[in-house]
C-alpha cells in the first residue's frame, strides 16, 4: 500500500502533489484518509469578482482513490513545532466530521488547514503562507520595478533639459 517506502500510520498527514498545488489528508489506517472534497458539495461563485466562496465535503475514501496517479508521501512536519493529539483522539475528531459540509476558502479554510486542525488542534497550511510571500515578493518587486522606472525617466527628462 505505499508509494516510494510510505508506510502511513493512523493519524498521519498525507501530502499529495498535484499540478499547481498539494492536497492533504488524514490517514485514519486499513488504507483510508478523510479529507476535504469538493464532490457533492454545494458552491457559491460570486459573479461580482473571481472570488469564489465554496463548501466541501468530509469524506472517508481509500487513500489509492484520492491519490490516483498523483504522488504523495506522509509528511507530518508540523510535529517540529506543535505537539500532535494522542492518535485515537484524532480520529475519533476526524470521523465526527465524515459527510459534513463545510465553508471552503483556499487562503484561511483549505485542505491543509483542515488535515492540521485534525492533528495539532490548530489549521496551519504553509503552502499559503508561501503564495501569499511568494506574491507580496512579486509586489515589491513590481513596485522597485516600477520606481526605478521612474527614477529613470526623471534623470532622463532632466538629462535633456540641460
Amino acid at each position: 500500500m505505499g508509494q516510494d517506502n510510505c508506510k502511513p500510520q493512523p493519524g498521519d498527514l498525507i501530502e499529495i502533489d498535484r499540478p499547481l498545488y498539494q492536497h492533504w489528508a488524514l490517514y485514519v489506517g486499513d488504507g483510508y484518509v478523510i479529507h476535504l472534497t469538493d464532490e457533492g458539495a454545494s458552491s457559491i461563485s460570486l459573479s461580482s469578482s473571481s472570488i469564489r466562496a465554496t463548501r466541501a465535503k468530509v469524506k472517508k475514501q481509500l487513500l489509492k482513490d484520492v491519490v490516483k496517479n498523483h504522488k504523495w508521501r506522509v509528511n507530518n512536519k508540523y510535529d517540529r513545532y506543535r505537539t500532535a493529539f494522542p492518535v485515537e483522539e484524532i480520529i475519533q475528531r476526524a470521523e465526527e466530521w465524515i459527510g459534513k459540509e463545510v465553508p471552503y476558502n483556499v487562503l484561511n479554510s483549505n485542505c491543509e488547514h483542515f488535515v492540521t486542525e485534525l492533528r495539532y488542534g490548530e489549521g496551519v497550511s504553509r503552502q499559503v503562507e508561501k503564495a501569499a510571500a511568494g506574491g507580496l515578493a512579486a509586489a515589491v518587486g513590481s513596485v522597485v520595478l516600477a520606481g526605478a522606472a521612474l527614477v529613470g525617466m526623471a534623470l532622463s527628462e532632466g538629462a535633456s533639459r540641460r
